[in-house]
């Protein structure tokens, strides 16, 4: 799909369909294209405002025949919610919403009216928004069904705005966000008999070649060099090689910079520990923390952020192989800490633990992991928020405030010392779970081991890394959480440093 911008009023665009914005207030008709739309239909938009069948609600879709009054035949209304509350997620869903509804009723282009500056942001932020909306909402992951009829697609969206080269750079902006976001789905959406950790590591080799990102692929033969046993211990039930993926960003001084750390599970059976049959097929989606760690290298690369990344990705599946560990089994990490194994379904936070000893070792700081690591987290936050702990309180707050400009929710756990009584072993430096309560924060207070001193934020994102409808920006499947939160961090960190 091109994105492009045009300084022609949108409502002269020759395209199949047209969307405008509409906020939820009391004179919803008075306010910049919209104005316009009803003023060149005679008024005819404030019947159904009396109706209440157009109110601006957020996700709202209407659907208006012009009947030769614009150019585009079809228009569609989203809602972006009440005015006061108007932001860039509220632009971003609605933009979404107003694509799909748009395709839904067949293919062709698409005219966007984008309104000037308003809410405090930009026509560059604004067009930003949409663009990222656009990319998102629009997504699909049908490649392996065989399509009952070719499905409507729009092949060209047209920004239309006074301000072109705000518009302009706020699609740039927005694509390289929405389309790292969706290279994350597409690698957790994907099969796991497709996608080995071999697949992964070259369609990562692929997406950091198109985007000017190092790669180096690390195999079991260098990582056991490394004493990377905890990670090692994890891939020994499996027939797939293991693959620990290290991809790097040099936008910054000479200094290690940023590290970026994601839970590589391609499939997690539990390993001995074995889950349960049902639902277990969502665990081809257990790699989700590094399929979002490998994408934001690609958005952070596009848009040029002035800083140092290195984001690591230790990939491997959980089997309950001949090979395999067993609960009562000992490891030792490449930091030389000893690890009791109580349960093999805890494997995420042991390929974690040599993750971030590798980062400590590269001399990496601030790190961030993500993982869909536990239940435990989407327990306590659904699917609404992702749990963010950390050793550094300011950091967790940066962290937040990443997530706040994305759009990504993200809510902040205790790590009182109190939790670390539940993860001393009698035979180790540490066990790799403490028990069903406070699961979540056990699970922190083992990374944090590996932390070491270290500024440290880890983000298990179990509850938020799926959708189970389709709603705004989020398509049901994977959501690509919190690849957008981490580039945002990453420009955010520059910027401070400037």
């Amino acid at each position: 799909m091109d994105i492009i911008a045009s300084g022609q009023p949108a409502l002269e665009a020759a395209a199949d369909h047209l969307l405008v914005f509409a906020t939820k207030d009391d004179d919803i008709l008075e306010g910049g294209a919209l104005r316009r739309l009803n003023d060149a239909l005679d008024g005819g938009l404030a019947p159904l405002v009396a109706s209440g069948e157009l109110s601006g609600a957020l996700n709202e879709a209407v659907v208006v025949h012009s009947f030769g009054r614009t150019a585009a035949p079809r228009v569609v209304i989203a809602g972006l919610g009440p005015a006061e509350r108007l932001g860039a997620d509220e632009i971003r869903h609605a933009a979404a919403s107003g694509a799909r509804k748009a395709r839904s009723l067949g293919s062709g282009a698409l005219a966007v009216a984008v309104d000037g500056e308003s809410c405090g942001m930009t026509t560059a932020e604004i067009a930003s928004a949409i663009a990222e909306g656009l990319d998102l909402g629009l997504y699909r992951f049908d490649r392996h069904q065989s399509p009952k009829k070719t499905p409507n697609v729009l092949d060209r969206v047209t920004l239309h705005a006074d301000n072109v080269s705000g518009v302009e750079s706020g699609i740039v902006e927005g694509r390289a966000l929405a389309g790292a976001a969706n290279f994350a789905r597409d690698l957790a959406n994907e099969p796991s008999n497709l996608l080995t950790p071999t697949e992964l590591a070259s369609r990562a080799e692929a997406w950091a070649g198109q985007h000017d990102v190092e790669i180096e692929i690390m195999d079991e033969a260098a990582a056991a060099e490394l004493g990377m046993g905890s990670f090692l211990g994890v891939a020994k039930g499996s027939h797939q090689p293991a693959k620990f993926l290290i991809l790097r960003h040099r936008g910054g001084a000479d200094e290690p910079g940023l590290g970026y750390c994601g839970k590589g599970i391609t499939f997690d059976t539990g390993g001995i520990s074995i889950k349960p049959a049902a639902n277990m097929e969502a665990m081809k989606q257990d790699m989700s923390g590094a399929a979002a760690v490998v994408a934001s290298m690609g958005a952070i690369a596009d848009l040029g952020i002035p800083i140092n990344v290195t984001a690591l990705a230790p990939c491997t599946e959980n089997m309950p192989g001949g090979n395999a560990i067993k609960p009562g089994d000992l490891l030792t990490a490449m930091n030389g800490a000893t690890i009791e194994v109580i349960n093999t379904d805890a494997e995420g936070r042991l390929v974690l633990a040599d993750a971030l000893s590798y980062a400590n070792h590269l001399g990496l700081s601030p790190l961030i992991d993500v993982a869909t690591l536990t239940g435990a987290a989407a327990v306590a936050l659904g699917d609404v928020a992702t749990a963010v702990m950390a050793n550094d309180d300011e950091l967790a707050a940066e962290v937040i405030a990443a997530g706040k400009v994305a759009g990504e929710k993200i809510w902040q756990l205790p790590m009182f010392a109190e939790y670390d009584e539940q993860i001393r072993s009698q035979v180790a430096d540490v066990k790799n779970t403490g028990g069903r309560l406070a699961g979540a924060i056990t699970a922190a207070k083992f990374l944090q081991r590996f932390a070491g001193e270290t500024p440290w934020a880890h983000l298990d994102m179990a509850g938020t890394d799926d959708a189970n409808k389709t709603r705004g920006t989020q398509v049901k499947g994977a959501t690509g959480v919190p690849v957008r939160s981490l580039v945002h961090f990453a420009a955010s960190r520059a910027a401070g440093s400037a």
